[in-house]
């Protein structure tokens, strides 16, 4: 979510990876010397804020010793533009480890997760879906129906743990 954050703020990818590097090490640093108070809010904003500054701090680098004309950001986003951006990185991460569960299910068959992934994530029209995946197009709309509600399942389950500061 963070190396996610920091390429949404212009950076490439080797200083996002970078960034999130830093962020949690500062993360962890702080966390133990006891400066996460809950009263001041969500363990998540406390997290964005490290994030926010760690990227900001490589930005002003990126700025000083980068190429002119440089990808990276000319404004800063406003708080509510940030959470908006930290939103949608924590629900595609959210999504993505959502949909890798669901491949490690012995529950679900190869062929069903197939025909979900070609029409639901990847928008191949419903017939030549079932020709992919040996099934009929009725077979394909079943599956995509119970993949769906497996994986709405699934986000909400993790969307919830991400959410309690434990």
């Amino acid at each position: 979510m963070i190396a996610g954050l920091a390429r949404r703020l212009g950076l490439p990818d080797s200083e996002a990876d970078e960034v999130a590097q830093q962020s949690l090490s500062e993360f962890v640093r702080a966390y133990r010397e006891g400066r996460y108070d809950r009263q001041k809010g969500r363990l998540s904003s406390w997290i964005l804020g490290i994030a926010h500054h760690t990227a900001l701090r490589a930005i002003r680098r990126a700025r000083v010793i980068g190429p002119a004309g440089s990808s990276v950001i000319d404004e800063v986003p406003d708080e509510s533009a940030l959470r908006s951006i930290w939103t949608d990185e924590r629900d595609r991460t959210i999504l993505g480890r959502a949909i890798s569960m669901l491949r490690d299910e012995s529950t679900v068959d190869d062929r069903t997760l197939l025909a979900f992934e070609l029409v639901a994530l990847r928008g191949v029209p419903a017939a030549e879906a079932a020709a992919q995946s040996g099934m009929s197009v009725d077979q394909v709309y079943v599956a995509k129906s119970r993949i769906t509600k497996r994986l709405r399942e699934m986000v909400e389950q993790l969307t919830t743990a991400f959410e309690e500061d434990v």
